[in-house]
């Protein structure tokens, strides 16, 4: 193993959200946002699941600091209910602001501070004020920029003496194309007119966020001392390959292209003061402009550090047919053609087989983090570095006792920590990392049935019980050390060609799911080739291969192999159950 060691002052953190984890959705005069509604909605949620009660974190708050502070981790990510504050999303003067919620929040961050931990704030994590949807038309009408300046103008005035880390927007392209794209998968659920209504929102997404910055930048930074950004989610797209030089091009350049509406979408405006110009080009009359007075704004108040939510990493080529551009199979019959976000984007995406995936269906590749880290680094050179404000996995943990012994995830943020140190070392300016999550808690459309926490949290009881998984104890040592422990080459700077190396080094032991093996699981451990196991084990037993596992079950003793190369014997893995 190497130890790879990080920049002194290197933020360590984890990250959670209002809607997420708080609960109390109507107590103490908080008022409904929506996803309130929207998961108040038959079919929009996993099992109709809620965020009613959710962690309980409104009640629950000074335990989870005790989890935070456990694991010695001195920055904590968490964002306030819009709706809590103000709870129809307008502030008019002193009697719009709810202060019971006022109150929990200071409880809250006098907490963390009481505990030696920074509060990082963003100020909006999708749970807009229900009522400037149905008033105001949510990010579609044009006075939300001013109604996000205003509430955001309340909060640095109520918390800013002790909160010197702000982040405005999370993940605006999930406002955007989630909320009025994507067959309405996130709240509101939109989906009339995705062709013009995306970049509407994406528009005045914007302008909120510089607006916001303004009123920080002009009434309180040199009073508060503190830093402003934004976090920004993207996925690595890589070219898929080709032994054919023509496609390759035509793929690499879906690839940028799939990067340039993701993420270039939202940064260009705020770094170089524009859309792209490829997504200008693609949509046209489509695109609302930025004025020139705004352009000006964009120049005059840009982000003080880069936020960037990274999760996985896809093949990217040039499609054959719309139909394959979007992430859903296309109507049968339909007298309207496809349109939207994704067909303007015009980029089909695959998978590599050899890629492992999350319980959310997504690839575990760990040197994607430091091909965007690179990318972002190389396009914007973002002034006050990178921050990664999450980075973290869902695991199938149906029990406690299958949580307590989470291996796989410990494996993924060994891989994804060790890229990031590989990127820093390249001349990256990332200054911190943020696992998402603290703890399981309410994951949007799928309710709790994905698990991202860094503790269990058990949604049987009225309790809401929280336990520690592997994964914390082992993050208390990253954090404690400044340091992560990877195998031999992994993690340091590499060539393209490394890729493949480092994913499998750094993520192996993933592959054993819960799903290779109904029983929990005590010890996960990789053996190479699959003789060397029965040789390890030397048992005179039957060896028989399970064609629905593609696994390999050794008769009379506690192991399953799975092999992941659809039979072959290369790379194999020794799961002891109990």
């Amino acid at each position: 193993m190497t130890r790879l060691q990080f920049p002194d002052g290197f933020m360590w953190g984890t990250a959670t959200a209002s809607y997420q984890i708080e609960g109390a959705w109507a107590s103490d005069g908080r008022g409904m946002s929506i996803w309130d509604a929207f998961s108040h909605t038959p079919g929009k949620t996993f099992q109709g699941d809620t965020g009613d009660v959710a962690d309980d974190h409104y009640h629950k708050y000074e335990e989870d600091v005790g989890l935070i502070s456990s694991m010695a981790v001195r920055y904590y990510r968490l964002s306030l209910s819009w709706s809590r504050i103000l709870p129809d999303g307008r502030y008019t003067g002193p009697q719009s602001v709810n202060q019971a919620g006022v109150d929990f929040y200071n409880r809250l961050i006098d907490c963390l501070l009481a505990a030696g931990i920074t509060p990082v704030v963003t100020l909006y994590h999708w749970d807009l004020p229900l009522a400037l949807q149905i008033e105001e038309d949510g990010w579609l009408g044009p006075s939300m920029p001013e109604r996000f300046a205003d509430y955001a103008d309340v909060c640095f005035k109520l918390f800013g003496d002790r909160v010197r880390w702000w982040i405005t927007l999370n993940e605006p392209w999930c406002s955007s194309v989630l909320g009025y794209d994507t067959r309405g998968v996130h709240a509101p659920g939109r989906t009339v007119a995705p062709e013009t209504e995306v970049y509407r929102a994406m528009r005045h997404l914007l302008l909120a966020h510089v607006k916001a910055v303004q009123v920080y930048n002009t009434k309180y930074k040199e009073s508060q001392a503190g830093v402003i950004g934004i976090t920004l989610n993207c996925d690595w797209f890589e070219a898929k390959p080709s032994a054919d030089a023509a496609v390759l091009e035509r793929n690499q350049l879906a690839a940028e292209r799939a990067l340039l509406f993701v993420l270039g979408a939202f940064a260009d405006p705020l770094y170089r003061g524009d859309w792209p110009q490829e997504v200008k080009e693609r949509v046209g009359h489509r695109l609302p402009p930025f004025s020139e007075e705004e352009r000006a704004l964009f120049s005059a108040h840009p982000p003080q550090f880069f936020g960037l939510n990274h999760y996985s990493t896809q093949y990217a080529q040039e499609p054959i047919s719309p139909e394959k551009t979007v992430p859903w199979p296309a109507p049968k019959e339909s007298s309207k053609p496809l349109a939207g976000w994704w067909v303007d984007r015009g980029v089909e995406v695959s998978d590599n087989p050899k890629w492992l995936k999350t319980d959310m269906g997504w690839n575990v590749v760990p040197s994607g983090i430091r091909h965007v880290l690179t990318w972002i680094q190389k396009r914007y050179n973002p002034p006050g570095g990178i921050i990664i404000t999450e980075n973290g996995c869902a695991i199938k943990e149906p029990d406690v006792a299958t949580a307590q012994a989470d291996q796989q995830r410990v494996d993924f943020l060994r891989g994804y920590i060790s890229q990031v140190h590989a990127a820093i070392t390249a001349g990256v300016d990332c200054r911190g990392y943020f696992v998402w999550s603290l703890m399981d808690n309410f994951e949007w459309s799928f309710g709790y049935s994905k698990r991202f926490g860094l503790h269990y949290v058990d949604y049987d009881s009225p309790e809401r019980t929280r336990t520690p998984k592997r994964s914390a104890l082992w993050y208390e040592g990253v954090v404690r050390s400044n340091a992560v422990e990877a195998p031999e080459g992994h993690g340091e700077e590499g060539e393209e060609d490394s890729d493949e190396e480092a994913d499998a080094a750094g993520t192996s032991n993933a592959a054993c799911s819960e799903q290779d093996a109904q029983q929990p699981r005590v010890q996960c451990a990789q053996w190479t080739p699959s003789q060397a196991v029965r040789t390890q084990f030397d048992m005179a037993a039957a060896w028989s291969p399970q064609a629905e596992s593609g696994a390999w079950l050794l008769s009379g003793g506690p192991v399953l192999i799975r092999e992941v190369e659809g039979g072959s014997v290369r790379v194999s893995w020794a799961c002891l159950v109990r």
